[in-house]
């Protein structure tokens, strides 16, 4: 099993423990320490990193199992390292800062679906190589399986407007809850908002939370200073007081680099009339338009001041109508039918998938790997049962549930190449399977159904334009 270590700057923070690949002996192992720098790597005693999740700008994740659980639960273990060079009081802050994530994520995690849990909040006192102490703290909270916004953006492109309606509706729930709680996240963008591969809509990251009630409305006390470029308002960036609506203001730039597609904020931003200018670059409802233009508004007074103002803009909407009246629906089914589900932290979630659409280029490839590996199946079945009726049947079961299996997701992305490639290298080392034919001829078949399966989806998907613009 493999054991990251948590030391920052270790040269070689990989560890290889073959005694830990028993869950067994995981449960009661003694102390395990990097092979490099010496650092324990049992944190807490019970807490295993075993993977980089990634940095910010006061602390680092990693994705760690806990061998007390019975399942060897995976969560998310943050330690406390602020980037730089900081000064006494800097660090200070960044610690307070560092606390109060956990503070707030114990508050809020176990009373909202949408936050992650925590879990523990612990420091740690070891001796460097220099035989100094250091001191170290960690937080632990629950792992979130899934895809950010952020993610999603790279590897799907621009978000439709129901999509962002949706997201926006959903965030907007949370930012009332969290607001209610005199708290105000300062830090939404899309790689802090993440899909859980059951569906649900996760607000991450609660590093630079601001307690209202800490620095009340009408006080001179600024804030921090902690803000993502080109997501945060002017009251932010200059350091001054923060409100509910400087979550509005990110949350509008964050919808907009959705329906843009624009992954860099800076470039939608004009310096001439020094304002986001995105309008042109989508086609969308002009009243949702308009609401996205009234958070983005620089004067704090003339902004949405509440995420209650504008769920009750956005009611209006007629998309917005329509998909409440569908989850309406769902919940009144839901109450009919008996639901399957998984439990998390006390609460049950049912276990639904909101599908996103398909992209052109997912459609076109999907229809490539169909073709591709319905063809070396068909092949392997004709060769088998010769040509009768059942190998006839059977391989025209396999296209289709390759087909399915794509619209439900069941495989994509790298899964397609993955089985494509393993169905070959069958064909290629069995002879009996391809009968007659040579591996090369295996090989022209397979591409030559492929760009005939992917000719007759263009051809479908020009002609379902066609008609929806005619229609």
């Amino acid at each position: 099993m493999k054991v990251y270590c948590t030391r920052p700057g270790c040269p070689r923070p990989h560890n290889y423990f073959s005694d830990l690949e028993n869950n067994s002996i995981i449960r009661t192992v003694q102390q395990k320490y990097c092979m490099t720098c010496g650092m324990p790597l049992i944190l807490a005693g019970r807490y295993l990193p075993t993977k980089l999740l990634g940095k910010g700008g006061f602390g680092t994740a990693f994705l760690a199992i806990d061998r007390y659980t019975p399942g060897m639960r995976q969560c998310v273990v943050k330690q406390f390292q602020p980037a730089g060079n900081l000064n006494q009081t800097q660090m200070q802050l960044a610690q307070d800062l560092f606390e109060r994530e956990a503070i707030v994520l114990e508050e809020l995690g176990n009373q909202h679906d949408q936050i992650p849990a925590l879990f523990a909040y612990f420091p740690l006192l070891v001796e460097n190589l220099n035989c100094k102490e250091e001191q170290f703290f960690y937080l632990v909270q629950e792992y979130i399986d899934g895809q950010t916004l952020e993610e999603e953006l790279v590897e799907k492109g621009r978000f439709t407007e129901t999509e962002v309606v949706q997201i926006l509706r959903d965030i907007l729930n949370l930012l009332k809850f969290v607001h209610n709680k005199n708290i105000i996240h300062r830090d939404i963008k899309p790689s802090n908002i993440m899909y859980h591969r059951n569906g649900k809509l996760f607000l991450l990251d609660f590093g630079a939370v601001k307690q209202v009630t800490n620095n009340p409305i009408g006080s001179n006390r600024s804030s921090t200073g902690i803000y993502s470029l080109g997501f945060s308002p002017p009251e932010q960036i200059s350091g001054g007081q923060v409100f509910p609506s400087t979550d509005l203001y990110a949350l509008a730039v964050t919808i907009i680099t959705l329906l843009t597609g624009e992954q860099e904020v800076n470039k939608l931003f004009d310096v001439h009339s020094n304002q986001i200018e995105w309008r042109s670059r989508v086609q969308i409802d002009s009243n949702l338009g308009n609401i996205l233009d009234r958070m983005l508004i620089a004067a704090v007074n003339q902004r949405f001041g509440t995420a209650t103002e504008v769920l009750e803009a956005l009611s209006k909407l007629p998309q917005f109508s329509q998909h409440q009246d569908l989850e309406t629906s769902k919940s009144m089914q839901s109450q009919i039918q008996t639901p399957v589900a998984i439990t998390n932290k006390s609460r049950t979630i049912p276990k639904t998938r909101i599908n996103r659409s398909f992209s052109s280029f997912e459609i076109l490839f999907g229809a490539a790997f169909t073709g591709f590996e319905g063809t070396l199946i068909a092949i392997a079945l004709l060769n088998l049962f010769s040509l009768t009726v059942v190998s006839l049947i059977c391989a025209a079961a396999v296209f289709v549930m390759l087909i399915f299996s794509q619209i439900n997701r069941w495989i994509e992305k790298q899964d397609l190449l993955i089985i494509s490639a393993i169905t070959f290298i069958v064909l290629f080392f069995i002879p009996l399977l391809r009968g007659n034919l040579g591996i090369g001829e295996v090989i022209i078949l397979s591409c030559g159904i492929s760009l005939i399966a992917v000719a007759i989806t263009s051809l479908f998907s020009l002609i379902q334009k066609l008609l929806s613009l005619l229609l």
